[in-house]
């Protein structure tokens, strides 16, 4: 079994990079070689996948996968890490199958890797979490599997289901693409420097969306219209989107949603067949 970094390696590198973590990128790194193994695993990653990494860093995470055989593609914001990754890789594991992408991965596109992804491992940064799980979603189709570290606060809500007072924006969007469920939490001890929030693993597999992207357009504005102002009726919080409250009415009632009712009550296929029903009534 290959060697993966412990805390004495990260602090070493940080110190040799000129590294100091910042919480404006979310660095907090992994050190804890059991819990790396466990996020591999649980991401289900073998030898013939084709991994995304968001955020290594320097490298904890990525040595995991890597040691697996799979080939991994690592995208980083921080142009130090970037450029020291591949010989942290090659140093302890010369086999390894890694190419590094020094960008945002907010902006990355499917140009920009060398093959299409089949699976997302990564300890996300908590502050742009959500944004790059539905930016990579949207823009690799590829992806089959997903396995995501991130703030349990925000993992928590992405997980949710109708009704739950964590069901949101995030909840419904994320569910266009696939089921995502708690895989577990990761305790703070594990992290360099330790965060001052719980982390917890959320796991993720695609099913074929529901409709096509006219569809997916619709929904999520209608989604955003609703969570924008939870406390309020759909009639009232969709008047906007959909051009007057009794329009929104009238739209609700067709597809089969009272229009008193809160958007936290709506359910992913609910929302669907309200864009449905909003598109149909267009043409």
């Amino acid at each position: 079994m290959a060697s993966l970094l412990g805390p004495a390696e990260i602090r070493d590198l940080a110190a040799q990079l000129d590294v100091t973590p910042t919480k404006k990128l979310g660095q907090n790194f992994v050190h804890d070689a059991n819990t790396v193994r466990r996020i591999v695993a649980s991401g289900r990653v073998t030898a013939d996948s084709k991994v995304l990494e968001i955020g290594p860093g320097l490298g904890s995470l990525t040595l995991g996968l890597t040691e697996t055989g799979a080939s991994v593609t690592a995208v980083e914001i921080d142009g130090r890490l970037a450029a020291q990754l591949p010989n942290t890789v090659a140093t302890m594991q010369p086999a390894a199958r890694l190419e590094v992408i020094h960008q945002d991965a907010l902006t990355v596109a499917a140009t920009d890797l060398p093959e299409a992804p089949t699976h997302v491992v990564a300890n996300l940064p908590y502050n742009v979490s959500v944004p790059v799980l539905l930016h990579l979603l949207a823009t690799f189709p590829s992806i089959e599997r997903a396995l995501v570290m991130v703030q349990a606060e925000v993992g928590y809500r992405i997980a949710a289901g109708p009704g739950s007072k964590v069901y949101g924006a995030p909840s419904v969007k994320a569910a266009w693409y696939g089921s995502w469920s708690i895989a577990g939490q990761v305790s703070r001890q594990v992290f360099w420097p330790v965060p001052n929030v719980d982390s917890v693993l959320v796991g993720f597999d695609r099913h074929d969306p529901p409709g096509d992207e006219a569809l997916r357009a619709q929904v999520f504005a209608l989604v955003d219209g609703a969570f924008q102002q939870r406390r309020k009726m759909l009639r009232q919080s969709l008047s906007g989107v959909l051009g007057s409250s009794a329009r929104a009415s009238e739209l609700l009632t067709a597809g089969g949603v009272d229009p008193t009712a809160r958007g936290e009550m709506l359910s992913a296929d609910d929302f669907v067949r309200l864009g449905r029903t909003v598109l149909a009534g267009a043409e």
